[in-house]
This record gives structure tokens, sequence and C-alpha cells, in this order.
């Protein structure tokens, strides 16, 4: 049986829809098994503009009517309220609530088996919330949809993988929600998701929280208190772990092989790296969820939508990346 992904459109209103037709339709992806949940009339709007490769949108009902050809497109119709209200580049309402629509229909194509695996085009968190659904991102929206509790974002690219203890919240707030369960259960998350995708022996390295990893205190004490005895409690546990480590380092290291993945202790700490040596490329994953899920590491960049400048290097390498690991 074909392992067939899905993919949701975003945010309608920025580049999802067109890095999802150039996906889609040029190199390796043409033809392949995928399935996009997103509104079909703006697809079509994006085609009309002619600055995607033309493709034919085929509109089925449910996942097992779609037939994968070059140069075809099947949607499974999540409609706007408004379509022909719908602006590019701004932030509405109607396009939080499609992007929220689409994850949702996703999800429950996921959970009955439908689909093997959803890459997520990227949704505007300020439209989301203006539709009523209040969560910071999509980590946390699918962690909600299928009552996932232990779960983590994980950056992805083919030399550097972090994975994160917090994301979304104000830096300010996140020492105070620092704990050592949280870190041992990322850590055990980070295992379990790279044993998934093909390694044997996952050689993780924990980020400190301060300069040099807290200089044995000179700097703060969160290194003694609360990453270094959750390191210490997963070594116990069997676990290849190694850390804290200086923050300032840790991530090079990994990226030049002496480490699969880096716990990152909040957003931006593991985002910068990899965003610095992998922008085009990276891939963000939810770990810990009952079925993967992988997206374009990037935003709306609604300064662009609809103009034919958006690139599809991370959401191409995204769907390829869900294919690659539900085939293994």
């Amino acid at each position: 049986m074909t392992n067939i992904i899905a993919v949701t459109m975003g945010d309608p209103a920025g580049i999802g829809p067109e890095i999802i037709i150039k996906s889609l339709v040029e190199g390796e992806l043409s033809g392949a098994p995928v399935v996009v949940v997103g509104c079909a009339q703006t697809l079509q709007r994006i085609l009309a503009l002619n600055i995607t490769p033309h493709a034919e949108l085929k509109v089925v009902e449910q996942v097992a009517d779609a037939r994968f050809a070059p140069g075809i497109i099947n949607v499974i119709d999540e409609p706007l309220t408004d379509p022909a209200g719908l602006q590019p580049g701004v932030v509405q309402a109607q396009a939080g609530d499609l992007a929220y629509r689409c994850v949702k229909r996703a999800t429950e194509l996921a959970m009955k088996g439908e689909v093997k695996a959803i890459a997520t085009a990227p949704l505007n968190k300020e439209a989301l919330h203006l539709a009523g659904h209040h969560y910071p991102g999509h980590t946390e929206l699918l962690a909600h949809l299928t009552d996932s509790k232990d779960y983590a974002m994980v950056l992805y690219t083919d030399k550097l993988k972090v994975i994160h203890i917090t994301t979304h919240i104000a830096l300010r707030k996140f020492l105070d929600t620092l704990n050592q369960d949280r870190v041992k259960t990322v850590i055990r998350v980070a295992d379990t998701f790279l044993r998934r995708v093909g390694y044997d022996n996952p050689r993780i390295a924990v980020a400190g929280v301060n300069p040099h990893a807290g200089e044995n205190g000179l700097f703060g004490d969160e290194e003694i208190k609360i990453v270094g005895p959750a390191v210490q409690a997963m070594k116990a546990e069997g676990l290849n772990v190694s850390g804290p480590c200086p923050p300032d380092t840790v991530f090079m290291q990994c990226h030049e092989g002496m480490y699969d993945i880096v716990v990152a202790m909040y957003h931006d700490q593991g985002h910068i790296p990899l965003k610095l040596l992998g922008f085009y490329d990276g891939v963000n994953i939810t770990a810990g969820l009952p079925f993967i899920r992988t997206s374009a590491d990037h935003g709306t960049a609604f300064d662009i939508a609809w103009r034919g400048k958006a690139k599809a290097e991370s959401m191409a390498v995204s769907i390829q990346l869900a294919m690659q690991i539900t085939r293994e």
C-alpha cells in the first residue's frame, strides 16, 4: 500500500499555497502520493497568477479517490468562508480559521490511518488567535488534537538536528518553567525519535542554559540544579547522552558529527544556529505524536505572498522527509 502524505495549506494569505504548488509540480515530488488539505479556490487563484508551474487541480472527497500523476494536485477542499475576500499578505481571521481546520482535518486522516504523515505549510499565529484558536503554533495544536503529552519540536537538517525544551514562551518566563522532568522527557523523546528515523544508538548532547554552561555555578546554577541531574538520570537509564554542554560550541560540534542531536533549552538557542547553517533545507518536525509531522522551517512571509518570490526548498524537503521516514 502506498504511504500517502497529507499536506496542509497553512495560512492561505501567506506563501503556503505557492510553495505547495511549486513543491508538488517541480522535481522529485511530481506525481508523488500527496493529498493537499486546503482551499481549492485559493490554489486556483495562485495558478491563475502564473507565478508557479502549471498544474491541474483534482478535488477529491476522500483520500481513496486521489489519483497520483505528474502535473496533478489532489485536493481535499476546505473552503474559506469568503474566498474572494482573501487578501494576500494580510492577517485575517478567516485565514487563521482555515489553517486550523486544515490541520484538524489532516490530523483526523492520520489518526484513521488514511495518510501516514502530515507536512504542514506555515500558519500565522496572529491570524490563528484572531480566529479564536489560542495555540502558540502547530506543535501545541497537534499535541492537543492528538492528546499527546510527551512531545517536542525538532529542527532537522542532514548535519544538524535540534530538539527544544521550550519553544513559544517569553524568555523571561523560561527559567521559571525549566525543570528536571521536562529535560528528562525531551531527552527521551529525542532518543525515541532518532531511533524511529534509523539511528541505532543516538548520541544526544544537552546544551546548558547559561554562558559556558554556567562555569560550575559562576554564571548561574541551572546546570547544577536542573540540567545536570536530568542528564545523569538519563545516563542511568542507558541513554547515550552528554551535558550540560556550553551552548556556544555544542551546535557546531553536532554539525561536525560529534553528536546526532542537540537538546536546546529555549527557542532562539536552537533556532539561530540551525537557521544559520540550514535555512533553506531545514525541516520542522513534531516528535512524540502518534504519526510523523513535518513542516517547512519558516513563516508565512506575508511580505512576498502571492508574488512568485517564495522559495519552496524547505517545503519540498519536509514532504520528502515525511515520505522517507514512513517508508523506513
